[in-house]
């Protein structure tokens, strides 16, 4: 007999399969999340001033790069968070533990992100008029 070995359910080599899983992922955050609609508009916003206020190509990759750094940390702040609520329900000081220095990643994006912002924004809107 041969031993055969079991696919696993979770997992797919199938490049279009893989895209809509992500999109699901996204979407999810998107439709149950309410931080990632706010960041969602806040950059959303920040970037449309960006392109208001003439930045240069170069300072709207910096801004672009910044926004994308806030959304990656709030989406892996919210994984951690759902992995370890589907571990557990109660209460240990470890696992509140780690959250709070996920969450504290998505505070460290966010301050790098204002100080960005203060730079490429305070000489074009405040300065310069």
């Amino acid at each position: 007999m041969r031993n055969e070995l079991k696919a696993d359910p979770l997992k797919t080599n199938n490049f279009k399969e893989s895209f809509k899983i992500a999109v699901r992922g996204i979407l999810y955050l998107f439709l149950h999340h309410r931080n990632m609609r706010y960041i969602f508009l806040f950059g959303l916003a920040t970037m449309l001033l960006g392109f208001y206020s003439n930045l240069t190509a170069l300072e709207l990759i910096a801004l672009s790069i910044t926004i994308t750094l806030v959304f990656i940390a709030e989406i892996l702040n919210t994984a951690i968070e759902l992995m370890l609520d589907a571990i557990t329900k109660e209460y240990h000081h470890k696992i509140k533990l780690v959250k709070d220095i996920a969450a504290g990643v998505v505070v460290i994006a966010c301050a790098n992100a204002a100080v960005i912002g203060y730079v490429l924004f305070i000489r074009k809107l405040f300065i310069n008029n």
